[in-house]
């Protein structure tokens, strides 16, 4: 019978080779991939509820942002229009002029001593989810040259959703003179 011998004495060696290289490639992969899916979180303020009091208070005037297929209809107060602002030529929502439009009606409310904060949007059902996020952009806040310097000045940061009342439903319209919040 053969006896077995053992070896002492030597140690296997261990080739890593091919573990760092697969460690090289996947780190960097990976990094990138969290970079493409950073999620942004938008805050969302609810409606308050009305409180129960036994005293009649009016309810404080709210301004509308009502998103339909075709056109942006601004509110103030709610169901009041105060401007109709059109898609563009090209089919396209027209944000620019929509800024500027709640940059006046956030002047003139500052004038009157009214510090508004909040906007309720509007939408309708089948409004695409890009369109909202734009507009909730576009009533939060816009570039403004401060110095040298461009900053997000705030407009209307605390946004409440809603479902769009029927367009044929007709909101009374403001004449051009009248039309200051």
């Amino acid at each position: 019978m053969r006896r077995l011998s053992k070896h002492h004495g030597e140690a296997a060696d261990v080739d890593v080779t091919s573990f760092i290289n697969l460690v090289v490639v996947l780190v960097p992969v990976l990094l990138m991939g969290m970079v493409l899916s950073h999620i942004t979180v938008l805050d969302i303020k609810l409606p308050d509820l009305p409180a129960s009091n036994s005293e009649q208070i009016d309810p404080p005037a709210q301004l509308e942002l009502i998103v339909r297929a075709d056109y942006f209809d601004i509110n103030y107060p709610a169901g009041i229009r105060l401007k109709r602002i059109e898609k563009t030529a090209s089919g396209k929502y027209d944000y620019e002029v929509l800024t500027r439009y709640l940059q006046e009606i956030k002047r003139q409310l500052s004038e009157k001593g009214i510090q508004k904060r909040d906007i309720y949007l509007l939408s309708e059902k089948n409004t695409e989810y890009q369109t909202l996020v734009s507009v909730m952009d576009t009533m939060r806040s816009y570039k403004a040259v401060v110095g040298t310097s461009v900053v997000n000045a705030e407009l209307f940061p605390e946004v409440s959703l809603g479902d769009a009342p029927p367009a044929d439903e007709q909101t009374q319209a403001i004449s051009p003179e009248g039309a200051q919040p």
